[in-house]
């Protein structure tokens, strides 16, 4: 084991502890003393959910992921139950059935169910032998596999987590050999009825909002798109959030108002400034210099991932730290361009930055997938067999 601890990709363990470090610093500055919200030693608990976290990564990094990639459908059928459970006995929050209550603390399967879902599109992946894939026998199953939590996710409102799993098919169907045409057609028909769909919604306004708050019973989606598409004509309530965001990321300038003082965020005008709109914190306090740093550790972190995925050996590997890599870019640019109108606010949380003990931990197992692949994915390949128990060839 000390022979592997030596192996540790040092890069990427420096990175994560200083994102810590600002995660911790971050949520001290917007929740120090505020009894009356009962936020007061949230920065403490995040420090325990990191704790965990590290216990997580080094666990996970000393053992073969491939065990992991071996019995996926498995790993998926259970997920899948998980998901389905929250619709039964799910904490609701914010509109949104996201968490499970397990001895009194509350874990969302749907979180977990982005890594679950990496490692079967990737034990699938693998056993293609990177053979071209097909439309009918290589795309769709792919995408049945990601449309059935897709679907369960966002009858629970849960919009963030349920887009991400088809950012991960995405980057998992790129890397796994897609025909060129096939990709082309997929992105002209996804990037076609995205446009029509924001078109109609801009054009057709009154009648969209009729049909999600009335038709589908989604007032919630409305509260969301209206900020981002048609901002003049969202509710006082529906453009709080973004529009007190963009003044306090303005307000940071070059350098930022100075830790701890950062005007907007200490007097509560920006909500949950230690969750989902931490990045508000940071750049009003920091600005842009704090900003453009707290960027470059994610660009240096996944960096350093597509380096591992390029020299392992073995054919798994990489499609894991693609999926994770995915997973990753898509909650910094969705969390972040939300807040500055580039997109619609979806409550994605930061990756290791936001507040939140079940995001923290899958992020953190994450890397120490990736760091098991950087340890065990050099040796010599061996082809990895399904269960003989296993009923579906895939």
């Amino acid at each position: 084991m000390l022979k592997k601890l030596k192996k540790i990709d040092s890069v990427i363990l420096i990175v994560l502890v200083m994102l810590m470090v600002i995660s911790i610093l971050s949520i001290y500055s917007v929740t120090n003393g505020r009894l009356v919200q009962k936020l007061d030693g949230f920065h403490l608990q995040m420090l325990k959910y990191y704790i965990v976290g590290f216990v997580a990564f080094f666990v996970l990094t000393f053992v073969d992921y491939r065990i992991f990639v071996k019995y996926a459908l498995y790993i998926y059928i259970l997920g899948i139950g998980l998901l389905v459970s929250v619709s039964f006995f799910g904490k609701v929050k914010n509109g949104a059935q996201l968490g499970l209550e397990i001895g009194g603390l509350s874990f969302q399967p749907a979180e977990l169910f982005k890594l679950i879902l990496i490692l079967l599109l990737a034990s699938i992946l693998v056993r293609k032998q990177g053979a071209t894939l097909t439309f009918w026998k290589g795309v769709v199953p792919l995408a049945l596999l990601t449309l059935l939590p897709f679907a369960i996710v966002i009858v629970q409102n849960d919009l963030g987590n349920a887009l991400s799993y088809i950012v991960i098919l995405i980057g998992l169907l790129w890397i796994g050999n897609i025909k060129i045409s096939h990709a082309l057609i997929g992105l002209l028909i996804v990037g076609g009825l995205g446009l029509a769909g924001i078109l109609s919604y801009i054009h057709y306004h009154d009648e969209a909002v009729y049909f999600f708050e009335e038709t589908l019973g989604r007032k919630h989606l409305v509260d969301r798109f209206d900020p981002w598409l048609v901002p003049d004509l969202a509710s006082d309530d529906a453009s709080y959030h973004t529009k007190n965001a963009k003044v306090a990321i303005a307000s940071g300038g070059m350098s930022g108002e100075g830790y701890m003082q950062g005007s907007s965020v200490q007097s509560n005008r920006v909500p949950y400034t230690y969750s989902d709109a931490i990045f508000v914190q940071v750049a009003e306090e920091f600005g842009f210099v704090g900003s453009a740093l707290l960027l470059l550790l994610f660009f240096i972190l996944l960096h350093r991932m597509i380096l591992i995925a390029l020299e392992s050996r073995e054919r798994s590997g990489p499609f894991l730290i693609i999926g994770i890599t995915a997973m990753l870019l898509y909650q910094i640019l969705e969390n972040i361009g939300a807040f500055i109108g580039l997109m619609p606010l979806t409550g994605i949380t930061l990756p290791f930055i936001s507040y939140g003990g079940t995001s923290l931990l899958i992020n953190m197992a994450c890397m120490g997938i990736v760091m098991s692949v950087h340890l065990y994915g050099r040796d010599v390949e061996e082809d990895l067999q399904l269960p003989k128990a296993l009923p579906v060839k895939l």
